[in-house]
């Protein structure tokens, strides 16, 4: 395991009905494949050894035989390996004849699970060869030159590094209560399905539907083979389903329909699955019925067995699955993800709106990204509730910064939005105040940014004292992660919509509405706004009268901060694994001198400026980030970043 990361792996090998010899071959050279790859745990679909649709040859000694000895052939052919492998495989216990799992490692039989649910339906009838787990009592049988203790209890395996997997049997994932509802909440982090699925129209994006939903559920890992070509086409079709899932996303698939052998490896983000799961009571409180059971049935058996260690040197870790750049944008769904944000942030401005009887909004437009979204959602909002727009003032503020870019912009969005629009130039009111307090114009540091940046807040409270409005905050949570907001400047507020919004999906956003939009100008204006650089415009333009001042040039780039603010709050990494993602997400735009530059200032700026996120003003909850002080984040001001930092330096 590394970083966090176990590599797993889903089989469908080449397969022939009841011939085990060309089967176990085709068994070995995936495992042969995977373990080059370092490869950790590799599932095979339900009976490869013998093929599922033997029908009533399972009842032939003969096949039952040769099963069991190309299982000794395997168990020798792993003896050096250190890869697990779960096969299927049918075994006889007693009287009963099991459809099972076998887990194998080093030449051993680390376990045989047997299958709970016997599907006895339309095409299915196994009923009619096999028992079910629950006709078994546990018992040890001689299998394959091995002792091996066969039993109905939820088996729990543990790798070497601690990670913890479990077993279930194709028809046992479409029961009402799964066995691996039981084995994740006992501490399962993987479950490895070994399945024959049929395939009919419809049935394959249901079974997508399933095992994401099972995933997510359990927050688990679900790694499932099934069938594929080569199995008997008889009656029915198997058309070779392998998928990887972590927490209900999808993270690798094969080719259904392959006339071909497929090996499917993918990545499992374990720290990220225990970090889901002790930030959710709700799983954790869903453990404790593991241990108490109100109604006083028996409550299932576990047995814990531990895999074996590693013997020999590890492959180099290489990370396969893509790691998105930018993990707040659903590049999949941007449209509708887009318009959902649009809907919260409406919705709660509504309410606020109608709870305190206002029908008056104060929002200062500076012609950049986030009074843009802000001006956008008070439109909308205001039309939502058939209120009038000239209702929402719309006020330009140019300083000593302002572009005559940024000023045209805002006034033509407002002219064509149809707001009511002021214009108050702050460049006298500081002048005078920078006087008063004895500070030199000519110098350009905090005190002269932060001057125009208080003034402009002021003047928007005041208005909304003469207009009985609402002053709209318009910062973002990405500035607010960087502390780059000036305290009781445009940090305050009156309601925040833009407050759990970062920057990279800010753009999105306004790129959205202007895709949408009927009106050409408005059109045109929010396209030159995304194109805009990014700029608080507190410094003097250049000779030009463009802007000078660029954000990103002093704090970093926004969709690396982001990328960072991401996994640092919603998953607690590390800064060496955040730093690790970046260079996999961001490969051949940074580099990783640059990406630890500016890790470095987000984690340092991060801590120094929590002060101003202890106090923010209400807003909108629109993702699974936030940082208010209220609802997600809670963290001293004072608190000390000296281990982070200290990490960083390292790399």
């Amino acid at each position: 395991m590394k970083y966090g990361f176990i590599k797993v792996a889903t089989a469908i090998p080449e397969v022939r009905i009841a011939d085990t010899k060309f089967n176990l071959e085709a068994i070995e050279k995936q495992i042969v494949l995977a373990e080059g790859q370092g490869v950790e745990i590799i599932v095979f679909p339900e009976f490869c050894i013998t093929g599922y649709t033997c029908q009533d040859l399972f009842r032939q000694q003969l096949l039952l035989d040769d099963s069991e000895h190309a299982m000794m052939m395997l168990l020798d052919f792993t003896r050096q390996l250190d890869i697990i492998a779960i096969v299927g495989i049918p075994v006889c216990v007693g009287p009963l004849l099991l459809n099972c799992a076998a887990v194998v490692q080093h030449g051993k039989i680390i376990g045989i699970v047997p299958k709970t649910y016997l599907p006895n339906y339309a095409e299915f009838y196994e009923k009619r060869w096999f028992a079910s787990a629950r006709d078994l009592c546990p018992t040890q049988i001689h299998y394959a030159g091995q002792t091996v203790l066969v039993t109905p209890a939820r088996q729990i395996f543990r790798t070497a590094d601690g990670v913890k997997f479990g077993i279930e049997i194709c028809e046992d994932i479409w029961s009402p209560i799964p066995p691996s509802n039981a084995l994740t909440l006992a501490g399962v982090e993987i479950m490895f399905n070994l399945s024959a699925s049929t395939e009919q129209i419809g049935k394959h994006r249901y079974l997508e539907a399933l095992l994401a939903q099972q995933s997510a559920r359990t927050i688990s890992a679900y790694v499932y083979s099934s069938c594929g070509f080569g199995e008997s086409s008889q009656d029915v079709v198997f058309g070779g389903n392998a998928f990887i899932y972590e927490n209900g996303t999808q993270i690798a698939t094969a080719e259904r329909f392959s006339l071909d052998s497929q090996l499917i490896v993918g990545e499992v983000d374990i720290e990220k699955l225990r970090s889901e799961r002790r930030s959710n009571t709700t799983f954790v409180n869903a453990q404790k019925d593991m241990y108490v059971d109100p109604i006083g049935g028996v409550l299932p058996e576990k047995t814990y067995i531990n895999c074996l260690p590693k013997e020999n040197p590890e492959v180099e870790f290489t990370l396969t699955r893509k790691i998105n750049p930018q993990p707040f944008i659903q590049s999949e769904h941007m449209e509708a993800a887009c318009e959902e944000v649009f809907n919260i942030q409406v919705a709660g401005l509504a309410k606020r709106l109608l709870h305190t009887n206002c029908k008056t909004i104060i929002i200062g437009v500076s012609g950049g990204l986030d009074s843009t979204l802000a001006l956008l959602v008070c439109v909308r909002a205001f039309d939502k509730l058939k209120f009038d727009r000239k209702g929402i003032i719309g006020v330009t503020m140019p300083g000593f910064g302002t572009s005559a870019r940024t000023r045209k912009n805002a006034i033509a969005l407002m002219e064509e939005l149809g707001v009511d629009m002021k214009e108050i130039s702050i460049a006298p009111s500081v002048t005078q105040h920078l006087k008063d307090i004895e500070h030199d114009i000519d110098l350009h540091d905090a005190t002269y940014e932060n001057a125009q940046a208080r003034e402009r807040t002021q003047i928007l409270m005041d208005l909304s004292n003469k207009y009985g409005g609402m002053v709209i905050g318009t910062g973002d949570l990405s500035e607010l992660a960087l502390g780059w907001c000036t305290y009781n400047g445009d940090h305050m507020s009156m309601y925040a919509v833009n407050g759990s919004v970062p920057k990279t999906l800010v753009r999105h956003l306004v790129t959205y509405v202007a895709d949408l939009s009927d009106n050409a100008k408005v059109a045109e204006a929010l396209h030159d706004i995304v194109a805009t650089p990014i700029s608080p415009e507190l410094a003097p333009a250049d000779e030009k009268g463009e802007i000078q001042q660029k954000t990103e040039d002093i704090v970093g780039p926004y969709e690396l901060h982001d990328f960072f603010l991401y996994y640092f709050l919603r998953h607690g990494f590390h800064p060496s694994k955040i730093y690790y993602l970046a260079g996999k997400a961001f490969e051949g735009k940074y580099t990783g001198e640059e990406i630890k530059k500016w890790l470095y200032t987000f984690v340092s700026r991060f801590f120094r400026h929590q002060f101003k996120r202890s106090c923010l003003p209400d807003g909108p909850k629109v993702g699974t980030v936030s940082l208010s002080p209220r609802g997600d984040w809670r963290m001293p001001s004072d608190a000390h970043s000296t281990n982070w930092l200290a990490e960083i330096e390292q790399l």
